[in-house]
This record gives C-alpha cells, sequence and structure tokens, in this order.
C-alpha cells in the first residue's frame, strides 16, 4: 500500500523508457483523433478543416504536456498514477463531445463547455503534478509558475468562445491557443524546461507518431461502413496501406539519427532541441496524418456507396483533395522542420517534397477520387525510393551523422 502511495514522485533517470502506462495513456488519445476525424468527415468543407485543426491542437496541448512529466518523474506508479488517469478521464469525455463542439442552435453550448471544461482539468492536473515532480528543482519550479500564469490566461478566451460559439468561438479559441503556446515558448526562454531521459521523450513521440498513422488505417474501415466491397474498394484500400507505409518509413529513418543528435545534447540547449523538434515540430506530423486519413475515409466511402461501374467518374471535391495533398505537405513539412532542428542537416529533396505535393493538388482535385490516391501513392514511394536509393548511394564505409539522417 505504500508504494502505491508513496510520499515523493519517482524521478526518472536518464536510462527511463516509455512505460506501459504511458502508452495506455497514448491510446486514450487515438480516440481524440477519430473523434475529430469522424466530425470533419461528418461535414466536409473548409471551415470544417479549421474547426478540426484547432480542436487537434488542444488534444496536442493535452498529450504534450504529459509527455514533459513524464520525462520528469515516473507516472505509472503512486499518486501521480491517480492524478493521470483522472486526466484520461477527462480527455475521453472530452472526445465524446468533439463532434459537437462546433454546432449551434439549442442545446449546442453543452458539449462546448463540457470540452473546454474537460481540457482544463487536463491542464490543472498536468500542472499540479509537475510543480509536486519538481520539488527541490528551483529553475523547473520557475519555469512551471510562469508558463502556469499564461495557461490560465489562456483558459479566459477558451471559456467565452464556448460561451458565445460561431465565429467568435474560431478567433477566441485561437487566441487562446496562441497564448497557451506562446506561454509555453516565453517559460521555456526565461527558464528552460529540463530534459531527464531523451530516450522517453523520443520514444514517446515515435509512438504518437505510430498511433495517429493508424488512424490512417482505421479510416478505410469508416469509409468504407456498410457498403460495398468491390475491386476499387480493394484497390483504395491497398493503396492507404502503401500511404501508411511510407509516410512511417519517411519518418522513422531520420527519427534514429535525431534521437541519437537530442542525447549527445546536455543542458539548456537538450531541453530547448526538445521543446523546438518534438513538442513543435510534431505537430504537423499529426495534423497531416489526420487530414490523410480524412482524405482516405471520403474516397472510401465514395467508392463503397456506388457501383464498381460508376467509380470512375466519381471525382474529389476539393475539401477532400485539400485533405489528401495538403496533409501530405504539412506532414513532409514537419519532418523538413524536425530534421532543421535536430541534425540540422536537410536534404534539398526534403525541402521541396512539400511543394511537390502541392503542385499535385489541382490534378488531384479533378482525377477520380482513386486516381488521386494512386497519384499521392506513387509520389510518397517514388519519394521514399529515392531516399533509400540516396543512402545507400553514400556507400557502405564511414558515413556522418548527418549522411545517415537526411537519406
Amino acid at each position: 500500500m505504500g508504494r502505491i502511495f508513496r510520499s515523493r514522485p519517482m524521478v526518472t533517470k536518464e536510462t527511463h523508457r516509455t512505460t506501459l502506462f504511458e502508452i495506455f495513456f497514448d491510446l486514450v488519445f487515438v480516440f481524440g483523433f477519430i473523434r475529430v476525424t469522424e466530425f470533419m468527415s461528418a461535414r466536409p468543407a473548409p471551415m470544417t478543416l479549421v474547426q478540426g485543426f484547432l480542436v487537434l491542437l488542444l488534444l496536442w496541448n493535452s498529450w504534450l504536456v504529459y509527455s514533459w512529466l513524464g520525462n520528469q518523474a515516473r507516472i505509472d506508479v503512486g499518486l501521480i498514477r491517480t492524478g493521470v488517469t483522472v486526466a484520461m478521464a477527462a480527455v475521453f469525455l472530452a472526445g465524446l463531445v468533439i463532434p459537437d463542439v462546433w454546432k449551434s442552435g439549442p442545446g449546442a453550448l453543452g458539449p462546448r463547455l463540457i470540452l473546454v471544461l474537460a481540457y482544463i482539468v487536463v491542464r490543472v492536473i498536468h500542472l499540479v503534478l509537475y510543480h509536486w515532480a519538481a520539488e527541490g528543482n528551483r529553475q523547473l519550479l520557475r519555469t512551471i509558475r510562469v508558463y502556469a500564469l499564461s495557461t490560465a490566461l489562456s483558459w479566459i478566451p477558451l471559456v467565452l468562445g464556448a460561451v458565445f460559439g460561431g465565429t467568435a468561438q474560431i478567433l477566441l479559441w485561437t487566441a487562446a491557443l496562441a497564448v497557451d503556446l506562446g506561454g509555453g515558448v516565453v517559460a521555456s526562454v526565461l527558464s528552460g524546461w529540463p530534459l531527464r531521459s531523451p530516450g522517453h521523450f523520443t520514444e514517446r513521440h515515435s509512438l504518437v507518431v505510430i498511433i495517429a498513422l493508424g488512424e490512417s488505417l482505421i479510416s478505410v474501415g469508416a469509409g468504407i461502413g456498410a457498403g460495398m466491397i468491390h475491386g476499387p474498394v480493394l484497390v483504395a484500400a491497398l493503396l492507404t496501406l502503401a500511404v501508411t507505409v511510407c509516410l512511417w518509413w519517411l519518418y522513422s529513418r531520420n527519427a534514429v539519427a535525431a534521437g541519437k543528435e537530442l542525447t549527445m545534447k546536455s543542458g539548456a540547449r537538450r531541453g530547448r532541441v526538445a521543446a523546438d523538434a518534438y513538442t513543435v515540430a510534431h505537430f504537423p506530423l499529426i495534423a497531416g496524418i489526420i487530414y490523410v486519413a480524412l482524405g482516405v475515409e471520403q474516397v472510401l466511402a465514395d467508392l463503397a456507396h456506388h457501383e464498381s461501374s460508376d467509380t470512375a467518374g466519381l471525382r474529389l471535391d476539393w475539401t477532400p483533395a485539400v485533405a489528401l495533398f495538403g496533409g501530405t505537405a504539412l506532414y513532409l513539412v514537419g519532418r523538413a522542420t524536425f530534421l532543421s532542428l535536430t541534425v540540422r542537416s536537410v536534404a534539398p529533396r526534403q525541402v521541396l517534397a512539400p511543394a511537390a505535393v502541392l503542385l499535385l493538388l489541382p490534378a488531384g482535385r479533378f482525377l477520380p477520387g482513386l486516381v488521386a490516391l494512386g497519384l499521392l501513392t506513387a509520389f510518397l514511394v517514388v519519394l521514399a525510393g529515392y531516399e533509400a536509393v540516396a543512402i545507400r548511394g553514400r556507400g557502405s564505409g564511414a558515413r556522418s551523422d548527418s549522411d545517415v539522417t537526411v537519406g
């Protein structure tokens, strides 16, 4: 019983790795990601993409603060585990109401307030636990207090946005997120966020990328639903798997070397790189994956609910086309940013890849959905293949860290 309710948190060591409880915590966010995709898929429109982006950023903010907490102290033991379990319940509750938080009319205020209050509960629990885990570390305590001030200020426009709804909700929630994220940056500059275990931190972020990529595969089933399984649907499903594999390969081949670079750094420099390359640069990766999943779901839904002979003329609308190609571009921007902040060596192809996939967007808009998905798949296969050839082309002899990373 004493171990469960230990009086002090268990501070992590340099060699600390991701725990099963943290993976379970991350899985709760899968539910949130799925609900965001469901919301955007039900009413695909440019404004819906913006609204989904804001909710994704709220979810990301909720996740990333606990990734830092878990790096400071183990969250799978003692009172911290109890607090994080309550936070999981709040995240789950927020996920339940996500599809209704942008609705207007009678009864619409309820879901918005539930989401905001659940989010505040998640953040309050984090700040209390982080402050407790940091006891004795004057620098970290100062950082947390600065961050707590900006976080609390961000709740004002967040609550007001939930009350007013409509356009005011978008503007106020955007302001709230800007204040909250800006506060984190200010706290980092003034005092810094110490990173105890780089291996744990990089592993957590790699795992959450895998979890998000799983959403692309889940979108296949969501798109098909109760529709017909015929040839074009099977082809689209296989293309989606190929897209998912390529996206993961393009990330994983660089993540190992980036993690090594982070491990080699120390002190305040390590914390700054972790905050920039992982906390900030990984969000475009996650958001890009969710948008790709939305585009895939729309393509599969069209194919599954039409006869096989009718699918040839099913052109993509702008919204799923932007989700497919724009989401991929966003993912590739995140990858290039991630590399520039870690290994500080980015190959020209990695910089040009986001622009290249955006050039395919107009063609994808006027092509049948299946063909557009095939075009995106071909682009990613060529990009991944080119990078694989570039790795081999540098030879089997001694290679620099940057050679390993940018390939």
